[in-house]
């Protein structure tokens, strides 16, 4: 094997030593849980009933059939086993950073140049979130599919076939039904024209007739390569109004009073800069960067001022550096999806966007900075050095990174800590704590979230759980009924209120509410235990009808709701129907043997049944 071979063994297996280390890490409590651990259509693996689910429904806010069945594919062989989960996401980096390698090598005959970014890609620590977080499964396989798109339409470029461009375009739209966030791909190919395909070139005005003929020659030629991309924007612009949807259906679009139009695009330019200075200071990372209170018009202008007067330097260097100004209209445009124009979340800036984006950088950096530099005799062994410390430095941040993602409480917690008034970050930390019981420390953290935002609606909920868990049922009441000032159609908040009001014994009130949270969430999963509540509070009530009607609810949802199947019985035989009740008694036995108070009620049946 050659040089070039043994460096690229060396790279990956560099690679797979740092990101091995997930293999002992958990899921983590965001994302997570709705994407692979309680979704059922994901959970129960690959059947046909779960392909026609990943192709039609809306899950998450999300559109991706490619990504869904990835996931299905991963529990059908490993099960919730999170190793493996983690283990084919780091597989898939490696491929991406092999393909990557290999696209740049292809188009560019640079080997060392090619693999610089690759290694850049490989190791820097803003990718690790993309790669240690199951659920961004949707960046690496949206990435696979770019750089095969990327390979495919270089073969095409270079030897055009109509087989050739039918296997591109298929390999865009894998992609895309992977993450949207490709839907810039076309704005893409047309930079790889300009280079490294050098398809075409800008020629300056001239008086010469010759060199004017040759001008009108690149816009015919500049014409055909746009149509040519066509069907790719097609296809583009069919992603980008099924994700549109996706997202309004499933609330993750700010609204526009919630979220000011100027206000976006100051947090569009700040995040642009940022992103470039986390690129090369990469400290204190974290796993959500909440939207900030203010932003004003200085900060805009000055990102604004900043990134016009960087864009004005690539310009001019455009003609003899073209790889400087490919490398940051790369990182620009492909940005544009994920940096906020449009409001998604309330996060302002997130590193998994950086994925793909950076590669523009990497380019720019890795092509522009030895075109630029003056010649010297040890100007090659300064750039092996500066380039070793590199990605020395890279390796290590990127190991102490990924010890963050261990599970989520080392997430979240070091979240809390890397970017102050993490909002966010402390409702994550106070629900993991809440589900491990601690609930004194969860209630630290959703104190600390409602000093900075008093009406955030999830710390709110979460504070009322954690306190119901105390058993402080009013002070519970109290935030589930702030709760519902901030968000009024939450399901979560009145299923939360009517249960703990059942439990003060305010069964008429606490119905009103479960009620409620069944209309707003006819399909929810927690609606079995909503119908069991509602049934439980209605036989108090002394209302058996209704009672017995919810109950009959709860079990054609879950058939296997053992204290449905009793207190169904209970109300039937109260309402003298005893071989229906018999049959209620008999079947939470079957389901549940050791249950002493079915078996007594049911001998009081047969009794009954045999006295008439």
């Amino acid at each position: 094997m050659n040089v070039k071979t043994w460096t690229c063994i060396f790279l990956l297996s560099v690679t797979l030593g740092i990101y091995y280390q997930t293999n002992d890490h958990e899921f983590i409590n965001y994302d997570d849980p709705s994407y692979i651990i309680n979704n059922q259509h994901v959970n129960s693996g690959l059947n046909i009933n779960n392909i026609t689910w990943a192709f039609t429904s809306i899950h998450a806010s999300n559109w991706h059939p490619v990504t869904w069945l990835s996931h299905m594919l991963d529990v059908q062989l490993f099960g919730l086993d999170p190793k493996w989960h983690h283990l084919i996401n780091v597989l898939f980096h490696l491929a991406n950073t092999l393909l990557l390698y290999s696209f740049l090598f292809i188009t560019t005959k640079s080997q060392w140049k090619s693999l610089f970014v690759a290694a850049l890609f490989a190791l820097h620590p803003l990718h690790v979130e993309s790669v240690a977080w199951v659920s961004e499964r949707k960046d690496v396989l949206s990435a696979f599919f770019l750089f095969i798109t990327l390979i495919l339409y270089s073969l095409y470029a270079r030897s055009p076939a109509y087989w050739k461009y039918i296997f591109t375009l298929f390999a865009f739209a894998l992609g895309l039904m992977s993450k949207p966030m490709l839907v810039t791909l076309p704005f893409v190919l047309l930079l790889m024209d300009y280079w490294p395909l050098q398809r075409i070139s800008f020629i300056k005005t001239v008086t010469n007739p010759q060199k004017i003929i040759e001008r009108k020659e690149q816009k015919t030629l500049l014409l055909k390569l746009i149509s040519e991309k066509l069907p790719f924007l097609a296809l583009s612009l069919v992603s980008s109004i099924v994700t549109f949807y996706a997202q309004l259906k499933g609330g993750a679009v700010a609204k526009i009073i919630g979220v000011p139009l100027g206000f976006r695009l100051i947090n569009a330019l700040v995040t642009y800069v940022n992103y470039i200075f986390k690129m090369i200071w990469p400290h204190n990372l974290s796993v959500i960067y909440p939207l900030p209170n203010t932003l004003t018009i200085l900060q805009g202008a000055g990102a604004g001022l900043f990134l016009a007067i960087l864009s004005a330097m690539f310009i001019r260097m455009a003609r003899r550096h073209p790889p400087v100004i490919v490398g940051w209209l790369w990182y620009i445009g492909t940005l544009v999806p994920v940096i906020g124009l449009v409001q998604v979340g309330n996060q302002s800036m997130a590193d998994r966007y950086t994925y793909i984006s950076l590669i523009g950088l990497f380019i720019m950096a890795t092509w522009g900075i030895p075109a630029i530099l003056p010649e010297s005799r040890h100007r090659n062994i300064a750039f092996v050095i500066v380039a070793s410390l590199l990605l020395l430095t890279s390796s290590m941040l990127t190991w102490i990174q990924l010890t963050y993602w261990e599970n989520s409480i080392t997430l979240f917690r070091h979240a809390t800590h890397a970017v102050p008034d993490n909002y966010v970050a402390h409702n994550l930390l106070g629900n993991t704590l809440t589900k491990q019981g601690k609930f004194t420390e969860a209630i630290s953290n959703f104190s600390a979230a409602l000093n900075s935002h008093p009406d955030n609606e999830e710390a709110l909920t979460g504070m009322g759980i954690a306190v119901a868990k105390q058993g402080d049922l009013e002070g519970a009441a109290r935030y589930f009924r702030k709760a519902l000032d901030v968000k009024p159609d939450s399901a979560e908040d009145h299923s939360n209120l009517g249960f703990t009001l059942t439990q003060l014994g305010k069964d008429s009130e606490g119905i009103h509410h479960l009620l409620e949270a069944l209309r707003l969430e006819p399909d929810s999963p927690n609606n079995a235990e909503i119908h069991f509540h509602i049934g439980t509070s209605f036989a108090s009530l002394g209302k058996i009808d209704q009672s017995i009607d919810h109950f009959k609810k709860t079990i054609q949802i879950n058939p296997d709701f053992v204290e449905a199947h009793y207190n169904l019985g209970v109300g039937l035989a109260n309402k003298g129907k005893l071989d229906q009740a018999i049959n209620s008694f008999s079947e939470s036995l079957r389901l549940k043997p050791d249950f002493p108070e079915a078996a007594l009620n049911l001998k009081k049946a047969i009794r009954m049944k045999e006295k008439k």
